[in-house]
């Protein structure tokens, strides 16, 4: 698996469709995709949807974010969001690639819209769905994602972090995130834990976590927002809407699915009958025909 090492983090990567493609020199575009929560970009549905994209002439970009899959850990920035978002312009810039069609969904949403605003020069385009928001979804992310680290450090040190199930794939699949691990001081770890926490607060002057509602409005990036399902209460409907109002170029769309979707996916994934994002690739449609605009 390719790895290109970003502000000192090692980021593993994979580039689908045909050498060229996606060049300002082929056709298509080159895109990134970002799936949603610690996730990989080996789960089913991600590379998926990139093999649909790739079909069609265009070259795609799925990695995986710092702190998921087989790349380093990394605990620094005023998010773990925005960290991200910062070392995929890294990575996009190390590659050689032309401005991105970026798209991801959940926390992926998040990760595109952050490089949208803090790097605007990275996107040509910006296609998002499932942006958490409202207060139960959250604050449920807060605790997800930052909830147990902070309890085990605090307690035990950073070896009862690294016994921690949520961290077990990036320890499996890069053993050297151990290291980074128990090098971390405590008391530091807990500090940018508790900060990344902070950010998933309700905010009213920021819909999307971290992200200022006057920097949503400065986004000019051409974007597609799909409206989140009603029975949703981790993406709220109204969360999408009004970043879609926010977005000064936006075009608010219906998604592929039904009103249930996320809630029936949660359920196979819990089952083990399913997966999250298997169903993804039922985008394809809707964002080649963005893509062209």
């Amino acid at each position: 698996m390719p790895t290109v090492e970003v502000d000192g983090t090692p980021i593993a990567y994979e580039l689908i469709g045909a050498p060229g493609a996606g060049t300002t020199a082929g056709t298509g575009a080159t895109w990134v995709i970002t799936p949603g929560g610690r996730f990989s970009k080996d789960v089913p549905g991600i590379k998926e949807l990139a093999l649909e994209l790739a079909d069609a002439g265009h070259r795609v970009l799925v990695w995986d974010r710092p702190n998921t899959g087989a790349s380093g850990v990394r605990f620094t920035g005023d998010s773990e969001s925005a960290m991200q978002a910062d070392l995929l312009s890294g990575l996009i810039a190390d590659l050689g690639l032309p401005p991105v069609v970026v798209a991801g969904g959940s926390g992926g949403a998040r990760v595109s819209l952050l490089l949208a605003a803090r790097h605007p020069n990275a996107v040509s385009k910006l296609a998002i769905w499932w942006i958490s928001g409202g207060v139960f979804g959250l604050m449920t992310l807060g605790i997800v994602y930052c909830g147990e680290s902070i309890r085990a450090a605090w307690q035990d040190g950073m070896e009862a972090v690294v016994a921690l199930p949520e961290w077990a794939e990036v320890l499996e699949r890069n053993p050297s995130n151990r290291e980074r691990f128990l090098k971390l001081d405590p008391q530091g770890f807990i500090e940018v834990m508790q900060r990344w926490m902070t950010v998933y607060c309700p905010d009213e002057t920021a819909v999307v976590p971290g992200l200022p509602d006057e920097e949503c409005r400065r986004i000019a990036i051409p974007t597609l927002v799909f409206r989140s399902g009603r029975s949703d209460p981790y993406h709220t409907r109204s969360t999408s809407e009004t970043l879609a109002s926010l977005l000064p170029a936006s075009r608010l769309v219906e998604p592929p699915w039904g009103d249930r979707e996320w809630i029936e996916v949660a359920a196979a994934a819990r089952a083990g009958t399913g997966h999250l994002f298997e169903r993804w690739p039922l985008l394809a449609p809707q964002l080649l025909e963005f893509a062209a605009e």
